[in-house]
């Protein structure tokens, strides 16, 4: 009966999910049943000896994040993609949500190979070549939790805030669990460049209605990390976007104003200070305030045109504002009577 309900269960989720994240869900369920006959791990996930010239094992950017060797770490990544698909994809749809997942995937399997590329350059152990495999979905946890921060914004009630900090208290955990030797290093370079490669794309590549990136303070890199490590963590997201302006992969900021309201002007740069950006959205407040108040004390003025009526009925008839009866009689009496 405990089966009958976990199958039905799951055929209930699968039918309410949409054509993407069932694709993604037969991958990893088809790619772990081939890892019983197959060393996929080697075949398929990133090697970085092997992702260099001369083997150029390209393919292996796009299936690393499908591969999965146990079956907990199966289960993560079914709920990842559920969860995915179900949070992002009713926001954005389901192509970009494929381009999402592409991006990070290439972008998390090159920057791995780099890392343990320099990592073997620094101790000339060829365990970083050869042995050591990027694979599963730890990258695109990185990512899709970027996203969730995005989209939960500023606007979360105190008792939800701490929904905002996932993406750091998982990266706190991956990090515990690397220490203490519960969690491959792997993983935690692979959660630690998803981050980093979603924001990125997020960040400054995204198309939207209003253009293309997400300039808002609340989206800094900064903004994932507690205090102390804010100027380091913001000092990393400057050196980032501006190694890609000079190879020429992202724009230069510009300044973007919002004139929809009349009442302020928006102005988003990258790197703004949050406190000077707080700052400005409390003059801005402010004056807005004043300007409300302004219309509603003329709205308690009396109307012009009832006092132009009141002035004309006093012309009209001077004897009721004062006049007397021997003042009209004097102003009739020079009125020339008509002959008889």
């Amino acid at each position: 009966m405990l089966r009958s309900f976990r199958a039905n269960s799951i055929l209930a989720v699968l039918s309410g999910s949409s054509v993407l994240v069932k694709c993604l869900w037969g991958a990893v369920l088809l790619l772990y049943l081939i890892s019983f006959w197959v060393n996929t791990a080697r075949v398929l996930s990133i090697t970085p000896g092997l992702l260099l010239p001369p083997n150029l094992w390209l393919w292996s950017l796009v299936t690393h994040g499908l591969v999965e060797v146990h079956i907990w770490d199966v289960f993560a990544n079914l709920l990842l993609t559920l969860g995915a698909g179900r949070r992002l994809e009713p926001l954005w749809g389901a192509p970009e949500l494929l381009l999402f997942y592409g991006v990070v995937s290439v972008a998390v399997g090159i920057l791995s190979a780099l890392w343990f590329l320099l990592t073997y350059a620094a101790t000339s152990d060829l365990h970083f070549l050869f042995s050591a495999h990027i694979h599963g979905f730890p990258g695109f946890a990185g990512a899709v939790l970027v996203a969730h921060k995005q989209t939960v914004g500023d606007g979360q009630m105190e008792p939800h805030r701490w929904v905002q900090a996932l993406p750091q208290l998982v990266l706190l955990a991956v990090i515990l669990l690397s220490v203490v030797g519960l969690a491959p290093s792997r993983m935690l370079v692979g959660y630690s460049i998803g981050m980093l490669s979603g924001w990125v794309y997020l960040r400054f590549y995204q198309r939207h209605s209003r253009g293309r990136g997400d300039m808002s303070d609340h989206f800094s890199f900064a903004s994932f990390f507690p205090g102390p490590v804010q100027p380091a963590a913001a000092l990393l997201g400057k050196l980032t976007h501006a190694a890609l302006v000079k190879v020429r992969l992202c724009p230069r900021a510009v300044k973007r104003y919002d004139v929809g309201a009349p009442s302020s002007i928006t102005i988003s740069l990258p790197g703004t200070d949050p406190q000077d950006a707080e700052r400005r959205r409390q003059l801005a407040l402010k004056a807005l305030n004043e300007r409300l108040k302004r219309v509603e004390d003329q709205t308690s003025w009396p109307s012009m045109e009832e006092e132009e009526d009141e002035d004309c009925i006093r012309e009209d008839t001077p004897f009721l504002s004062g006049g007397t009866p021997d003042t009209l009689v004097k102003e009739t009496s020079l009125v020339p009577s008509p002959p008889v």
